[in-house]
């Protein structure tokens, strides 16, 4: 049988990658703007520009670990390879925890959004939002465990979407809301905003710069990760810097902190970008104020909800990752035909997130609490990131690194980067300032790894692994077959009466039905309905035949017929159109005379459908006399 194990496939060029990277960390201006005005005021955008550098930093070191350690996981991987298992997996286990708040952040701040868009005002309320995005997370677990939208189909559509969007306010904001004076009132740096409140916007701010981790995790689905990666990375970054800046700089002209206080970051902190439109409205012909409103609502809840589906994904590869090397159950280990990663994984991010958003609903601030303790998770595996690349520098010098991050030092004989060291060093303090202003962070971040400790322990006890053991991944298996939709394309001869009976018998052990698929090939110089009589009396009667030997084994056996150009074609089209788990094809012995093992018919069939596929290859001496 030639079945398709389900894995990940290298699929993501640079500009795809490029896009989906942008899209990915260029979202979170939606959520983070507002609640990084609220406390850094008129700093805003140096606050955001700041830390828009550490990251780049820490980027850097994120290149050349996906470049070099071509596997899921992110920083997980890196700190497992560099270190030990138990190590990569409490920086994995504080990812998860990014992953879910950006998952509810997106999903609460999507009614807002939305709301504003098309005047429903009560999904933009308390507590409309949260019923509205707790709902919205369960919708999108349903529709993940039921089909798998690959990450890649519209990794290029949303984002440029995006940086539409974005660019529009800009040129709109400077042309019409920009004031420098707007942007210094109020502004008495130590007082207004305090030291103590630049410290508290400092981790918030890194909630602006969310999906370094979704990318790296795309290096077993990129083509080239070595090269396309790294460029990918730093264009997108580079890019979103200087937006969220620019942003800033208009959201601040339009909504001024002179007594110590922002409605960016009051009034429109749950939808910040639909606030500047706001300000940009009265500046506007009545129509076309009307129609940005819709618009830049409809643009941001559609990139928010990109930013969970994405996140989702992220959570899941990188409990691939973790259940791999036996840091969590074998279950999440294992990808899944229909929605790649494991199911298990999907349940777990969305009712996590919904119990994230519920459980912090009613505290004073939900949005700043969630946005610390995701600085908590965010900077403990930046940290942790860089240091692994320091160390793999040492441990293993001659790893083939494709792209190495630049400015070294040369220490007892190893290639020190500079820049890694700056960024460890920059990430861990941010990391400590977290810890001494955020409750968040302080408490419920350290009883998130407590919980994660636990799980460890429990999994290496039943794996018999010791805690700091590596543990390879096991060989992947074919698991035990399951259809509940089997088609076998109907042909001429012996072959194809063994291919029936094969399809017969399947659906007999299994309970199911079979679909018959009969293909008439029309020929290109006829048209597709030109009158084929004798085509079509002996479609009807193999499928009766195949009617007939069904009934004979209680099977039910549906037949039908298609015209088609190409019979390969045709058959991938009506599984995919039928949902079919199976296809049942046969392969003269005469093919493999012509140094090919396939007919063209059967190897294009395997190479574009989604379904399993059995193939019976018949030896040399059988069925000779086979047609084609």
């Amino acid at each position: 049988m030639a079945r398709k194990l389900p894995r990940l496939q290298r699929v993501l060029d640079a500009p795809a990658l490029a896009s989906v990277a942008y899209g990915e960390i260029a979202s979170s201006i939606y959520f983070a703007l507002g609640i990084v005005a609220l406390h850094a005021l008129g700093l805003t955008p140096v606050v955001l520009g700041a830390t828009g550098v550490v990251f780049l930093v820490v980027a850097l070191s994120y290149a050349e670990g996906t470049a070099s350690i071509r596997e899921a996981g992110g920083a997980a991987t890196f700190v497992r390879v560099a270190f030990n298992d138990f190590a990569g997996f409490l920086t994995g286990w504080a990812l998860f925890l990014d992953y879910l708040i950006v998952i509810s952040l997106s999903a609460l701040f999507f009614p807002h959004y939305f709301g504003l868009a098309v005047g429903w005002g009560t999904v933009a309320r308390h507590p409309g939002d949260v019923i509205f995005a707790c709902l919205l997370i369960a919708a999108l677990a349903v529709s993940k465990l039921l089909r798998r939208v690959h990450l890649y189909t519209f990794g290029v559509v949303v984002p440029v979407l995006d940086l539409v969007t974005q660019l529009l306010l800009v040129v709109l904001g400077f042309a019409l809301l920009f004031s420098g004076d707007a942007l210094t009132r109020g502004l008495h740096l130590g007082t207004q905003p305090t030291w103590h409140a630049i410290a508290f916007a400092l981790p918030l701010a890194m909630l602006a710069y969310t999906g370094l981790e979704t990318v790296s995790n795309l290096a077993e689905e990129t083509r080239r990760p070595g090269r396309d990666l790294p460029r990918s990375l730093f264009t997108a970054i580079g890019a979103v810097v200087v937006i969220y800046v620019l942003i800033a700089l208009v959201g601040l002209s339009a909504y001024p902190a002179p007594h110590g206080t922002t409605a960016l970051g009051t009034h429109w902190q749950r939808a910040p970008l639909m606030g500047i439109v706001s300000a940009l409205q009265p500046h506007l012909p009545g129509w076309l104020g009307h129609a940005l409103r819709i618009y830049v609502g409809l643009t941001g809840a559609l990139v928010l909800l990109a930013a969970a589906t994405t996140s989702v994904s992220g959570f899941g590869r990188l409990a691939y990752s973790l259940g791999e090397h036996g840091q969590l159950p074998r279950a999440f280990g294992r990808l899944h035909k229909r929605t790649l990663v494991s199911p298990q994984s999907v349940v777990a991010a969305c009712g996590i997130s919904i119990v994230l958003l519920v459980s912090t609903a009613w505290t004073t601030n939900p949005v700043s609490f969630l946005a610390s303790l995701f600085s908590f998770g965010v900077l403990l595996a930046f940290t942790a990131a860089q240091l692994a690349v320091i160390r793999l520098r040492v441990t293993q010098p001659q790893l083939r690194r494709p792209f190495r991050v630049p400015l070294n030092v040369r220490i007892r004989g190893a290639d020190i980067p500079v820049p890694s060291v700056l960024g460890a060093l920059a990430t861990a303090a941010i990391w400590v300032v977290a810890m001494v202003t955020h409750i968040g962070a302080r408490y419920a971040g350290p009883a998130w790894l407590a919980v994660g400790v636990v799980v460890y322990l429990l999994v290496r006890r039943a794996r018999g692994e010791g805690v700091f053991a590596h543990v390879h991944p096991e060989e992947h298996t074919l698991p035990e077959a399951h259809f509940e939709r089997i088609l076998v394309p109907m042909k001429l001869g012996e072959i194809g009466e063994e291919m029936v009976a094969t399809a017969v018998k399947l659906a007999q052990d299994r309970g199911v039905a079979v679909e018959a698929l009969h293909v008439i090939l029309v020929p290109l110089d006829q048209p597709i309905d030109a009158p084929m009589h004798d085509e079509e009396e002996r479609a009807a009667a193999s499928l009766a035949e195949a009617a007939a030997l069904g009934a004979d084994h209680n099977v039910k056996v549906v037949g039908r017929t298609v015209r088609a150009r190409s019979i390969g074609d045709a058959i991938v089209d009506a599984a995919a159109a039928d949902g079919v788990d199976l296809i049942v094809l046969g392969s003269s012995p005469r093919w493999r005379r012509q140094s090919r093992f396939f007919s063209p018919t059967v190897d294009h069939v395997l190479r574009r459908a989604q379904a399993e596929v059995l193939i019976v290859a018949f030896p040399q001496g059988v069925l000779e006399d086979a047609p084609a």
